[in-house]
């Protein structure tokens, strides 16, 4: 990476410029933003971060550090069942965060079936969270004592067909924390993430997961 690499990603990121210049004994690039963060870009191709908000700041160079900006990911497929207070929530923040919701009622059906629908959309895509909230109440058969809250039927199904479109890494599942909430899958490896009350609970974790999947977010907005 050099420093007008660096500087492309940050900038895009939100980051203002105060000052460049070269680091001692001319060894590369050192860029001072007006918010504390500090790069300095070696002219062997390395580069280390120094002081305020180092760990975003690191992460944002790390995910394409040779890639520009536009070549970013910047949209997130939704799915989600009857709680549309999270729904909302959710939406509100992935915006916060310049990243488009793709949520499948709010997009045209054009003739198709809510299978090839979501096909169609998923591949516009390139991260989905679900949303997995007690929605609905089962048991085993004759175990009523056994009752737990699920997420909607078609939370599950449609959680099945983006692990097998997507790919694990690129499904993280909000689960709401709740006593007898039961997972909609037990497969290992799935990224659940819980919150209570709002999906703001959830912000830091999904936060870091987007970035490792190649998202560009302005720390300042997390």
């Amino acid at each position: 990476m050099n420093a007008e690499q660096a500087l492309s990603i940050l900038t895009a990121a939100g980051y203002k410029l105060k000052e460049q210049k070269r680091l001692g004994n001319n060894l590369g690039e050192q860029l001072i933003f007006t918010t504390g963060e500090i790069v300095n870009i070696y002219d062997k191709g390395t580069y280390n971060v120094q002081g305020k908000n180092s760990g975003p700041t690191k992460e944002l160079l790390q995910i394409r550090d040779t890639e520009t900006p536009t070549q970013h990911p910047d949209k997130v497929f939704v799915v989600y069942g009857h709680d549309i207070t999270a729904r909302t929530q959710l939406e509100a923040m992935l915006r916060r965060w310049n990243i488009e919701p793709l949520i499948l009622d709010q997009l045209p059906s054009e003739g198709q079936t809510v299978i090839e629908k979501l096909e169609n959309y998923t591949q516009k895509a390139h991260y989905a969270v679900v949303l997995a909230t007690p929605d609905d109440e089962g048991n085993p058969m004759g175990k009523e004592d056994e009752r737990q809250y699920r997420a909607r039927q078609n939370v599950v199904l449609e959680l099945g067909m983006l692990l097998a479109l997507l790919g694990r890494k690129k499904v993280a599942i909000l689960i709401k924390d709740q006593k007898n909430m039961e997972k909609p899958s037990d497969i290992n490896g799935l990224m659940y993430i819980p919150f209570s009350d709002n999906v703001e609970d959830a912000k830091t974790l999904l936060y870091k997961e987007l970035c490792s999947a190649g998202f560009v977010i302005p720390p300042n907005k997390l």
